[in-house]
This record gives C-alpha cells, structure tokens and sequence, in this order.
C-alpha cells in the first residue's frame, strides 16, 4: 500500500506557559500583546517526563512541546519602553538567515555514512535533484517537518530523478538510530544520514534548522528553506516539481 492510501497524521504541539497548557489562540493574544520572552520548540526527554507526571493525559506520550517564557507586566512594560528609544536597524542586518551557501551556488561536495551502513558521495547524485535536509532529533519543527515527507515529498517523486538526503546535524548514531526506529512504527520510514562532528553542516549553514537545500541535477543549489511552517512542505515540492520538469 502507499504512504497516500495510510496518510501520516501530522501531530499538534503542546504549548505552556506559566505553567499551564495553553491553546494556539492564547499563543496569538500574548505574541500580539508583547508578552513573549521566548520560545522553545521541543524540550529534551528528560523535561518531557517531567511534564508527563505534571500534566498527565493531557501530555501523555506526545513529543512535540512549545514552552512559552513571559514577561511579567512591569518586564513587559520595560521592554516596550526600551524597543521604543532604541535605533532601527539597518535593513541590511534585519535578518541573518544563518547560510553559508546561497541560491545559484554549486552544492560542497560531501560524502555520509547513512545509518544503514551505506555511503553517499552528493558529486554521484549529479543527474539528479537532491533535497538535502538538515535536522536533529531534538529539534521538534524538524520531526514536524518529517511527519509530512513521506506523503508530500517521497510517494510522489518515488519514481523520478530525485533523491531525499536528510542529514542529521551533530547526534550519534545511536540517538538517531532510535529516533527513526520510533518514527518507523507511526509509517515514517526513510533512511537518513550521519553528521555527528557538523563537518557538512559547516560547509552549508551556521544555524537555524529545519535547514533544505534543493539542488539541481547539475549540482547547483536552487532553493532554500528554514523552519517548518504551514505549507512550507507544499512549496518544496512545488520546487522539486519545478526542477524535474527542466
């Protein structure tokens, strides 16, 4: 059967804060309301059994947490004060997207050990489309990102000229090894790469993941994505499309 006939239920996050679970509407009053100190996507497990016991059902096996850091009313009201007196950036340095390669760049050329004992040179895949994927098990936005693969990314290109290569940024096989037998049991079942010392990664990005990099069947990077957000799988695809049609 294919992945399209069992579609793969992508989950909800768990979001706290102030110690209480919170609805994605709450999320949006306090972001509006300047109350957000920051933000974590993902907790370690250690944290996440710790809040099982706290909140029981409500968390029960899930992974995919958001804890939220608020402001106190006087923090708040500092904070609004001191953004309002200080200078605006200049527009070049609003965002620093964290790459190292760029759009129209030739792709570092790289080989990985896969965590079936396989090993893939990127410079061999020429001829074909590569999405080269940058992850971690810790990181709840990328294993959010998978739980859509499998339907959106892997079952319609199945049989073109396109390779998936999601590689695991800085995590020993045997977290990551565990992490995808986990991943197995809900229909998520692909094979992905090791990076333990951040070699790769160096020769791509800084920071910021989910981190993809679609590259063309000459080696040539041709989009970029960071994060994982609504329909921002859709616009992989639409990319990937796009490239095999050429």
């Amino acid at each position: 059967m294919s992945a399209q006939e069992h579609p793969i239920e992508k989950p909800d996050y768990v979001i706290i804060a102030n110690n209480q679970i919170i609805t994605n509407s709450q999320l949006e009053a306090y972001a509006a309301d300047g109350y957000i100190k920051g933000m974590n996507k993902g907790v370690s497990e250690a944290i996440r059994s710790e809040l099982a016991t706290q909140f029981g059902e409500k968390i029960g096996d899930k992974e995919f947490i958001i804890t939220i850091d608020l402001f106190t009313e006087e923090e708040r009201t500092e904070n609004q004060n001191t953004l309002n007196t200080l200078p605006k950036p200049a527009k070049e340095n609003i965002e620093d997207t964290g790459l190292i390669l760029n759009i129209n760049d030739t792709a570092k050329d790289f080989t990985v050990q896969m965590i079936n004992g396989e090993s893939i040179t990127l410079s061999d895949l020429k001829g074909k489309v590569v999405l080269l994927n940058f992850w971690a098990t810790w990181c709840a936005p990328c294993l959010m990102e998978f739980h859509e693969m499998p339907n959106k990314i892997l079952e319609p290109f199945k049989d073109e000229d396109f390779i998936f290569l999601p590689i695991s940024r800085g995590e020993t096989e045997e977290i990551v090894s565990k992490k995808m037998l986990q991943f197995k049991e809900k229909g998520i079942d692909f094979n992905v790469a090791l990076d333990p010392d951040k070699n790769i990664w160096n020769q791509y990005a800084t920071k910021y993941i989910p981190k993809n990099f679609i590259i063309d069947k000459d080696g040539v990077i041709k989009f970029i994505s960071t994060g994982n957000y609504k329909g921002s799988v859709d616009t992989i695809a639409e990319e990937i499309k796009k490239l095999l049609e050429d």
